[in-house]
């Protein structure tokens, strides 16, 4: 752990934009957070215009819902098809929805409810790009860069929050909440073009891509089948559902807390965001320490900074408080967010970032209906209270969600295992396929084999098998059989692809054990039911793959 902590320090953070591909990627995406902080500036405060506490507080829902519903679909569409042309198809519709905006409010036909719609689609084009754009990140520069592109990636957004809030509260002054909308809409357009530029090399697919809700439950699966990071993402929500409340109030705290106007709700935010990027730079050397006391160590700072707030409607005290609050909730997403990337391999990279940010957009969106609310009943400085005290109590889920440590990538091209010899016309839809692995194992070294399985169990039934079972000769008890089945044989070939470094050193744990001279046997059997066999010669056996040549 010393030497791979010490490998950490010796890239910098600002390493990966050495990458010519992710440096442009990085500048298009920081202007496209600029202006997507500057439209939400607009958003919140032409909702705090014309509608009351409750309807300001779902302006962060309606964005932040889609991210909820629709990520882990974006996921999976990321982690199977194109991740450059996905996000280009994202910002398309992200820019619609602002141009809708635009229009709108030109026309003076923007209604509250209609800013929630317009608010709702473009949390539909963020929903689509965020897993393909985060999910790239690993083509862009080289993996010993990885944990530092993550956090940069983070910080353009955090960049952004520093800056755009200010740009929009003077928009507003100056020019109307419609030229919010029309800055958005310019500054999806980098973005665009970089992507464009980008050529992107993707590595040719030897298997076909998995089916869309196939590969949705292949990403769930995999999650539930791995303890860290289902405690990260479990986590997040909760934290998403707590933590989010002085975001969700930041216009009723510039309005009605502090009685400022919209260059004063600019100023918030641009507080909040500067302690963001103050926390991207200071990542880094934070890295060094435990991220579960990095996590619980911000909440508390958050909480406390939150009670200042309700207690000292002072700008000059409100200003100092927030940026504390942006730094600690940046970090706090941060820690949780490298963690997961480096805790998961990138086949299922998409699809575990999705379920990340639905976890906090769920969090976010439950919890920006139930602030609102609260706010409407008790007010603003109550409200902050109230916040304050749900953060603490959320620190009693930690030992149960904890964030755990990773400092390397959890994938091991090492386990890219060769396709087993076949002898049977197959095709890849063909299946169910049954694997047995037989071994031997000395009695003295029974207990630890079986629970060495019981690893593999595990490791087996998230790859996609299923029916996993082991059993043990009673005429010859040195004699086990470890069997699982997968539901085609492209399933299989996939299986065998998904290895990570824990993995290996369980399957290198039961090889050790094995006590005979002859290696550990493997079979693969097509398993046949009734009625699976074709009754004549020339009834087709139909399949969507060309027919694999047999080998041997």
């Amino acid at each position: 752990m010393a030497e791979l902590k010490s490998s950490i320090a010796q890239v910098g953070t600002l390493a990966p934009l050495r990458s010519p591909v992710f440096r442009n990627i990085w500048i298009a995406s920081l202007l496209s957070n600029i202006g997507f902080m500057i439209q939400s500036v607009g958003a919140s405060w032409a909702m705090a215009s014309i509608a009351g506490p409750a309807l300001v507080a779902l302006v962060q829902t309606a964005t932040f819902l889609p991210l909820a519903l629709l990520t882990l679909p974006a996921g999976a569409i990321a982690d199977t098809f194109d991740r450059r042309k996905t996000q280009l198809v994202a910002l398309l519709i992200s820019l619609v929805g602002a141009s809708t905006l635009l229009l709108l409010s030109w026309t003076d036909l923007l209604t509250p409810w209609a800013l929630l719609g317009a608010c709702f689609w473009i949390g539909c084009g963020m929903a689509l790009f965020g897993p393909a754009w985060q999910a790239s990140v690993a083509e862009q520069v080289d993996a010993t860069a990885l944990a530092q592109a993550i956090t940069l990636n983070g910080s353009s957004f955090n960049l952004a929050r520093s800056v755009g809030p200010a740009l929009g509260g003077m928009i507003i002054g100056s020019l109307g909440v419609a030229y919010t909308f029309a800055t958005n809409a310019l500054f999806y357009l980098p973005m665009f073009f970089a992507l464009l530029l980008w050529k992107r090399t993707s590595e040719p697919a030897r298997i076909a891509p998995e089916r869309f809700f196939a590969a949705i439950g292949a990403g769930v699966r995999y999650i539930i089948h791995t303890h860290p990071a289902r405690s990260i993402i479990g986590r997040m929500f909760v934290l998403g559902l707590v933590c989010t409340s002085i975001i969700i109030l930041m216009p009723l705290i510039a309005r009605d807390h502090l009685q400022g106007d919209a260059s004063v709700f600019g100023f918030l935010l641009t507080s909040f965001g500067a302690g963001s990027v103050a926390a991207s730079f200071l990542f880094n050397r934070i890295r060094r320490f435990d991220n579960e006391w990095v996590v619980r160590g911000s909440s508390i700072v958050m909480a406390l900074a939150m009670v200042i707030i309700a207690f000292a409607p002072v700008l000059s005290i409100v200003l100092p408080s927030v940026f504390v609050a942006g730094m600690t909730w940046i970090l706090i997403v941060m820690t949780a967010s490298v963690s997961l990337q480096l805790l998961v391999p990138r086949w299922v990279m998409g699809r575990a970032v999705a379920l990340n940010t639905a976890a906090i957009s769920l969090g976010a969106s439950v919890g920006g209906w139930g602030w609102g609310q609260l706010a409407a009943s008790v007010g603003t400085p109550y409200t902050l209270i109230w916040g304050a005290v749900s953060i603490l109590v959320a620190l009693l889920v930690s030992p149960y969600l904890r964030i755990f440590n990773r400092d390397s990538s959890a994938e091991d091209a090492s386990l890219y295992l060769n396709d087993p010899s076949v002898k049977m016309e197959l095709t890849g839809r063909s299946g169910p396929i049954v694997i047995q692995v037989e071994y031997r194992i000395s009695l003295s070294d029974a207990r630890e084999f079986y629970n060495v399985m019981q690893a593999m169990r595990r490791f087996r039934c998230r790859n996609g098998a299923h029916d996993w079972s082991l059993s043990r000769d009673i005429g010859e008890p040195e004699s086990w059989c470890e069997q699982y089945r997968v539901s085609t044989w492209d399933d299989y070939l996939r299986l065998r692809t998904r290895g990570t470094v824990e993995e290996a050193h369980v399957l290198e744990h039961a090889r050790n054990l094995h006590s005979s001279l002859e290696p550990i046997r493997v079979r693969h059997f097509l398993e046949r039911p009734v009625g699976s066999v074709r009754w004549q010669e020339n009834t087709p056996d139909r399949g969507d793959i060309d027919v694999l040549t047999p080998q041997g």
